[in-house]
């Protein structure tokens, strides 16, 4: 058997090649058996420095450097997971933009105090440069008209800015709550605020969706079946089915890639 070094000590350039045969022996393993789980670790502490090459480039942020490498990682696993050697597409390339788009979800999940569109908070920056330059030139602080003619922004816009600025700080919940008296009371902010239905996220998910499944022969709607809500592994689906495991990776494959394609442009399926 070829004797491999430690995976976390090879050099990057030398990864990159060993990458490529880890993945096509990868492709060629049943899932879920200890040989796939071993080649599927393998490639992960192989790659450990591309997360850290990814995480240098937020090191002027005040969180621990740890913790930005911990979360780089769920980026690199996603795309090992995710990544097809038949399309001749450098690993590199493929899974830098995952790594950096897991540190930069964490830093919006966890700077914000409460959750803020990405558009508005992008806009946030921008309102606040605004409202610096006028109050430096009108000595005052800027109308919402007047923020909105220097931004090129409708007023709407703006005032919905100025209100989504408020999440990015937060009072306690334990805070007590100060009656009309002026005496704190009894009450404290937790007490008036409900529980938020993380399920509502995904209406609108499952609405896009459901018509597109409609649209699946049989087969495909089995198969999305079998998978993901008996949660089934692709070996299982096999035996079920009459089929190998890798011919049901590849249809699960297209299927997602189909469904996707189709939500994404918001039309049926052909």
């Amino acid at each position: 058997m070829r004797s491999f070094p430690d995976p976390a000590r090879v050099a990057p350039l030398d990864a990159r090649e060993l990458s490529r045969h880890f993945f096509r022996r990868l492709a060629d393993l049943e899932e879920g058996t200890r040989e796939y789980q071993y080649t599927r670790n393998t490639l992960i502490e192989m790659n450990m420095s591309l997360v850290r090459f990814a995480a240098r480039r937020f090191r002027h942020r005040s969180d621990d450097m740890e913790d930005i490498v911990q979360v780089g990682m769920i980026g690199l696993i996603k795309a090992i997971d995710r990544f097809e050697i038949s399309r001749e597409v450098e690993f590199t390339s493929f899974v830098l933009p995952y790594i950096s788009g897991e540190i930069k979800r964490f830093f919006r999940d966890t700077t914000w105090a409460v959750h803020v569109p990405r558009r508005l908070q992008e806009l946030r920056q921008e309102l606040a440069k605004a409202r610096e330059e006028l109050c430096t030139r009108l000595g005052r602080e800027p109308t919402t008209a007047e923020l909105a003619t220097l931004m090129d922004l409708p007023e709407a816009e703006v005032r919905e800015a100025r209100l989504a600025s408020n999440g990015y700080t937060s009072a306690s919940l334990d805070a007590a709550l100060t009656g009309d008296d002026g005496q704190d009371g009894e009450s404290v902010l937790a007490d008036f605020i409900g529980v938020e239905d993380e399920a509502m996220e995904l209406v609108e998910d499952f609405q896009t969706l459901a018509p597109l499944v409609a649209q699946l022969p049989e087969r495909d709607r089995r198969l999305l079946h079998l998978r993901f809500v008996e949660e089934l592994t692709q070996a299982e689906i096999g035996e079920r089915l009459g089929y190998s495991q890798m011919h049901v990776s590849r249809l699960i494959t297209r299927l997602i890639a189909r469904l996707k394609t189709g939500m994404l442009a918001g039309t049926d399926l052909v």
